[in-house]
């Protein structure tokens, strides 16, 4: 999946940087300015979202990621999990809080 969106996103930018170019070409003429600066605009949209699909996840949607990998830590806390280093008491405690945030964030399952 990762190689395809890599090979999304350079194409991307390929065919933005052509409309990119035709719209400054465009916008050299007086006559064709109206046609030249919505496709300057386009092209800079499309060079966006080319940079997206070229990021990794994380980084172009950083407070997704954030959400999703706090609910799964959340889960694994009142799972119960062994976590490494934690003694059983502070298992209970983050199991309170972690109940306490997900009330609290209506995250409940």
């Amino acid at each position: 999946m990762r190689i395809l969106r890599g090979i999304g996103g350079a194409v991307l930018w390929l065919l933005a940087a052509l409309v990119g170019l035709l719209g400054a070409l465009l916008s050299i003429t007086v006559v064709l300015l109206p046609v030249g600066i919505p496709l300057l605009l386009l092209a800079g949209s499309m060079f966006r979202r080319s940079m997206a699909l070229l990021l990794p996840r994380k980084v172009s949607h950083p407070v997704e990621q954030a959400g999703k990998t706090a609910r799964r830590e959340i889960r694994r806390v009142r799972k119960g999990k062994d976590i490494p280093g934690v003694s059983r008491r502070q298992v209970r405690k983050g199991k309170r809080k972690a109940r306490r945030v997900t009330k609290r964030l209506g995250l409940s399952s």
